[in-house]
């Protein structure tokens, strides 16, 4: 089984020529060709917590979204959204609560493909750095006091600058951190904020960041992608 997947900070759909254009950003996500997206900024912050993508709109796309929203016009949690797909079975979808200093959490959903189970979490970590680390430390936990020990893929915008300084130190042996390259900013990226990382059953096919004229623009963030398989499926 060979699963593509992706994370994309949206920039709640306002692209570097100030326009706010959610099909600009489902073009992206269509050049981009994944079959699980992790989105961050995917909902406004104020009042309603509207999504910036109409759910309509995702109608005409490959994708369905995971319904984590705790709100009826979100799309996500904390403006983290998860795409699946169409056709995986959504075995359970929750929104997690992550310790913070501002608004953050995750999404989270297991799905199954070919009859294997997966678990996929989408994140956007603390901006400031100073709860970071607690908030890694609370996915791990969610993850290993889960029911049943999956295969488990975790993305978003991480905001760590270093491969493995800081928070990224809280992943152990067990864990596969992919720093896929430079995603931010969009226009001439430097700062490799975007991560995936892996629990050590799946094997690493290949990663890198989306580089296109349209996801230039599009957000201050290009999309980041890896393919995994796993091996004993």
């Amino acid at each position: 089984m060979r699963l593509k997947f992706a994370s994309y900070n949206i920039h709640k759909g306002v692209g570097l020529d100030g326009r706010r254009d959610p099909e600009r950003i489902l073009a992206v996500l269509r050049e981009v060709d994944a079959d699980i997206i992790a989105l961050q900024e995917v909902d406004m912050r104020l009042g309603e917590r509207a999504s910036v993508i109409p759910r309509a709109a995702l109608d005409d796309t490959p994708w369905r979204a995971v319904p984590v929203a705790r709100r009826a016009r979100s799309l996500g949690w904390h403006g983290n959204a998860l795409l699946v797909r169409r056709g995986m079975e959504i075995v359970s979808a929750e929104a997690l609560d992550l310790p913070t200093l501002e608004p953050r959490g995750a999404a989270g959903v297991v799905v199954k493909v070919e009859g294997q189970s997966i678990r996929v979490i989408g994140t956007h970590l603390d901006l400031s750095g100073l709860r970071r680390r607690d908030q890694v430390r609370a996915l791990l936990g969610h993850i290993a006091t889960a029911q049943e020990a999956l295969p488990t893929v975790i993305m978003g915008d991480f905001n760590q600058w270093g491969r493995m300084t800081g928070a990224m130190r809280e992943f152990g042996p067990n864990w596969q951190v992919i720093s896929p390259g430079r995603s931010f900013p969009s226009r001439r990226p430097l700062a490799r904020l975007d991560r995936i990382v892996a629990s050590a059953d799946w094997a690493v096919e290949e990663h890198g960041v989306h580089h296109s004229r349209l996801a230039a623009v599009a957000s201050d963030h290009l999309p980041v992608e890896a393919a995994f398989t796993l091996p004993n499926n």
